[in-house]
């Protein structure tokens, strides 16, 4: 069975930084891109990282998160990593990381990510003073 489990959420000042953690176990790892979400309180789903099969290897991140937020994997452990600097109020939200095939074709922008099959665990991140 395809599992994900993220982890490494918590407690953060704005301004300061967290890493996240993605565990990916029951499939070849190479033959799925992860994707990174995010649920705010009384908000919607919303993908804050992701890759296109069409770009290799480039991440893409959502606007509210580009130049903060930084993707890093490690294929031999099957861990994806989603670091996160100077983190503000509004990052306050669930995170999850979730898996699609490659052959399917993942939407380019900050969706709900319908297109991924594969959901683990989230982990609460909060950023609060």
């Amino acid at each position: 069975d395809v599992q994900l489990q993220a982890s490494g959420g918590g407690l953060v000042q704005p301004g300061g930084s967290l890493r996240l953690s993605c565990a990916a176990s029951g499939f070849t790892f190479d033959e799925y891109t992860i994707g990174w979400f995010r649920q705010a309180p009384g908000k919607e789903r919303e993908k804050v990282q992701w890759f296109l099969d069409s770009s290799p290897g480039i991440p893409f991140y959502a606007d509210s998160v580009k130049g903060r937020f930084t993707v890093s994997s490690d294929n031999a452990k099957k861990m994806v990593y989603l670091q996160m600097n100077n983190v503000k109020p509004e990052d306050t939200a669930v995170y999850w990381c979730a898996a699609a095939p490659l052959d399917v074709l993942i939407v380019d922008g900050p969706d709900v990510g319908y297109d991924y099959q594969h959901w683990g665990r989230g982990t609460q991140v909060t950023v609060s003073s």
